[in-house]
This record gives structure tokens, C-alpha cells and sequence, in this order.
């Protein structure tokens, strides 16, 4: 059970600091963990090609963060207004 509070904490948090780098502001707290977790998944499928292990919890976050950004840039490719895609 502790298990999966710490993968909404962190979906959470990757999701809010991508809100901030891509567009300036998070998503809402639904909106923020949806996008950390599905970032989560690109983040270790990026990381995991190239070979690059990152442990721990903000091993874990900066994944995860990474490919929310990844998530939201390519959302804004399919954007109308050329801005970052409101989730």
C-alpha cells in the first residue's frame, strides 16, 4: 500500500515541476499526478534505452519529471495554438 502512495507523491511532484518548465504553472492535483505517472513511464522507457539507472526517490522524480516534460512537449506539437496542450 506504501508503495503506491509513493508513486502518486511522486507523480505529483513530476507532474506540477513539468506544469512549471513547460507552461508556468501545474495542472491541478489529478492533472499534475496523471501527468507524472504517464511521465514516469516515458521517463524510464527514455532512460531505460539509453542504458542511465537513477535510484532512489528523486532519482526516481527527476525520471519521471523528465518524461512528463517529454509527455507535455510532444502534446504541444498537436496544440492548434502552438502552446503547451492543456490536460
Amino acid at each position: 500500500m506504501s508503495d503506491i502512495v509513493w508513486f502518486l507523491i511522486v507523480g505529483l511532484i513530476a507532474g506540477w515541476l513539468a506544469g512549471l518548465i513547460m507552461k508556468g504553472r501545474g495542472f491541478g492535483v489529478i492533472g499534475d499526478i496523471i501527468v507524472g505517472i504517464v511521465g514516469a513511464l516515458i521517463g524510464g522507457f527514455v532512460f531505460g534505452a539509453l542504458g542511465i539507472g537513477a535510484g532512489g526517490i528523486l532519482g526516481s522524480i527527476l525520471v519521471a519529471t523528465i518524461g512528463a516534460v517529454i509527455l507535455l512537449f510532444i502534446a504541444s506539437l498537436f496544440n492548434r495554438s502552438g502552446g503547451p496542450a492543456h490536460i
